[in-house]
Order: C-alpha cells, then sequence, then structure tokens
C-alpha cells in the first residue's frame, strides 16, 4: 500500500465497508443506493458478490440473501440502462485439497499470526462440528476465491461484526486479524465512522472502544428537537396523511441524520397532526430539506394546510431520552 493509502481508506474500500453494514443490519433500501455506489466507484461485480456471499457467515443467511437478491436487481436495472459494469475475476467454485480443514487452519494462521490448535480450544472441543465448518468452509472454501484480498475480506468482516450488537469479542478478534493484512488505526477510525453514517453511532462506538479513540456522545448538544403543529383542511386529510407516511418512512430509513419523524393526530380532532421531529444537528435538517421525498411532501402538500407552525424544542433531561430510545430497541 502507499502512505496515502495507510492514511485513509479508499473509494473502493469504503464501498465495501457500507454495503457490509447495510447488509449486516438489513436494510435493503440504503443498500441498494450503496451497491449501485460500489459499481460506480468501480468494484466489480464479482467482488460484491464474493462480500456478500462471505456475510453469510457473519449475519446469516437471511441477510446475505436478501442483499443478493437487492444487488440481483441493481444489475439487471443498470444492465437495462445499457451501463456496462466489469464482471471482474472469476470466483473460484470448487476446492478439492486433501485436507481441507488443514487448509483452513493455515489461512486462519496467517490472518491471526497466531498458531491454531486442531479442535479449536474451547468451543471447537465442545461442539466440533462448528470448529470443521469454521475451518473447512470460511476459511477454505470462502476463502480460496482470489476475487477479494484477505485485506478486503477483513474490511468487510470487521464492518458486518462492528454494525451487530452483542459481538464485541468477534468484532476485538477481527480488527486484530485487520491489523495484520495492514488495516492501519486511522483507518478503522474511518471504518467507525462510515458504521456511525450507516447505522448508528453506539454501533461505531464499539470499534472506537477497541481502537482507543473517543467515543461520540449518542445525544449531542447540537441535536435539533421540533414540534411541528399542523392543521390540514379536513376535505384533504385522508390523502395528506398517506403523503406524510411516506415521507416521515423514507426520511427515517434514508438520512442518517434524521433521528426520529414521529407523525401523529389528536384523537378529538384528527384533522390536528402534530410531528416530533428529531435531527442530529441544523446540517442534518438542511440536508433533509433537499431531500426527494421531503419535497415531494411539501409541494403536494401545500394546498391541504390550513395551519402550520414549527415549535423549536429543547431536551430536560438528555439522560433519560438516551433510555428511551434504548427501550425502544
Amino acid at each position: 500500500m502507499n502512505a496515502q493509502s495507510k492514511d485513509s481508506l479508499d473509494i473502493q474500500q469504503q464501498s465495501l465497508i457500507k454495503i457490509s453494514a447495510l447488509t449486516a443490519v438489513g436494510k435493503l433500501e440504503p443498500l441498494k443506493i450503496q451497491l449501485n455506489k460500489g459499481l460506480d466507484n468501480g468494484l466489480t461485480i464479482n467482488e460484491i458478490k464474493e462480500e456478500l456471499v462471505q456475510l453469510y457467515a457473519y449475519c446469516g443467511f437471511p441477510r446475505s440473501l436478501n442483499a443478493i437478491n437487492t444487488f440481483k436487481t441493481v444489475v439487471e436495472e443498470r444492465k437495462a440502462k445499457d451501463i456496462k459494469d466489469v464482471d471482474g475475476k472469476k470466483i473460484i467454485v470448487e476446492n478439492t485439497p486433501s485436507d481441507k480443514y488443514e487448509q483452513g487452519r493455515k489461512v486462519l494462521e496467517e490472518l491471526t499470526q497466531t498458531a491454531q490448535l486442531k479442535p479449536a480450544p474451547g468451543f471447537g472441543e465442545f461442539a466440533p462440528r462448528i470448529d470443521a465448518f469454521l475451518k473447512e468452509h470460511l476459511f477454505a472454501d470462502i476463502f480460496v476465491s482470489n476475487v477479494l484480498s484477505h485485506q478486503q475480506r477483513e474490511l468487510v468482516t470487521i464492518a458486518a461484526l462492528a454494525s451487530i450488537p452483542g459481538v464485541d469479542g468477534q468484532l476485538q478478534s477481527h480488527i486484530n486479524m485487520g491489523k495484520n493484512t495492514g488495516i492501519t488505526v486511522a483507518q478503522l477510525e474511518q471504518l467507525a465512522n462510515l458504521v456511525e453514517t450507516q447505522v448508528s453511532i453506539t454501533q461505531a462506538n464499539t470499534v472506537r472502544q477497541i481502537i482507543g479513540k473517543p467515543l461520540v456522545p449518542l445525544v449531542k448538544p447540537e441535536m435539533m428537537v421540533r414540534i411541528s403543529e399542523i392543521e390540514i383542511l379536513p376535505k384533504y386529510l385522508e390523502e395528506y396523511n398517506a403523503i406524510l407516511k411516506l415521507e416521515a418512512s423514507a426520511s427515517v430509513k434514508l438520512e442518517a441524520g434524521v433521528i426520529a419523524i414521529f407523525p401523529m393526530y389528536q384523537k378529538e380532532s384528527p384533522a390536528q397532526i402534530r410531528i416530533i421531529e428529531m435531527y442530529a444537528d441544523k446540517a442534518a435538517y438542511q440536508s433533509h430539506l433537499k431531500t426527494p421525498h421531503f419535497l415531494h411532501y411539501k409541494t403536494t402538500t401545500l394546498k391541504m394546510v390550513k395551519s402550520l407552525k414549527l415549535v423549536d424544542m429543547e431536551s430536560l433531561d438528555r439522560d433519560t431520552m438516551l433510555e428511551i430510545f434504548r427501550k425502544l430497541n
């Protein structure tokens, strides 16, 4: 690697990380966006296929298969638009060494730079079949394909584990393996920033804690909270509510800076709408105002609104606010 790449992730590495993080948490709509960007950034079709296949070992078949089907749709849509993407290196589909377990054990020794006993102490002795699957399939069958380098595979794995709650031990192990492939602390810090934008601050902080970097506070002083008080003309109420539901859903799903958009109506007066809006900061709010879904909402509902009042709020107890969100997880 050159000096620049040791300090920062290149655009293709960033795409691999974003795709991995979104696959791990099952966010298919933003994943589709990042799959398109990954191809635009120069990743090959086979590189992304290999990434999504590898991820089944870390986030399960359902998430992996959903991501693969999403990628299939992306490739087909791009072909229909005459976008010519590169297939890339051929994926190896056969692996027939005399001892597949030994093949995988050696790969794991290379990654960990530590002797690997047979069976693996602890879980391998207790459940030998899982030890066999780990060595013979993941580190042999999957890793035998050089479509992705070991360093790329570790970036993919670290991004996935960083996005999944409750796997800090495995994340620690793979961060160490990643360092052995040449991934630097500066790159891991950048990876954490990407996980924050695609998944959450909480999950990004798991990486920061392991690599000894300052944690990002979950509730920032610059967080923006607003209550929108809206009265809708009764004849438009049903149409307005349908448009608002779509806008709120898209905002929360697609915009990392949108913490919450929670529409409600008064039981005794359904035309009285209240929306709790929470944004990471004013920049996130300004970005929200420029999104296609918000602009569609704004332009199509303008004639439906009888009155609108925007009330900016300030939290009396930010710590308790954080506990509320933890209960909802």
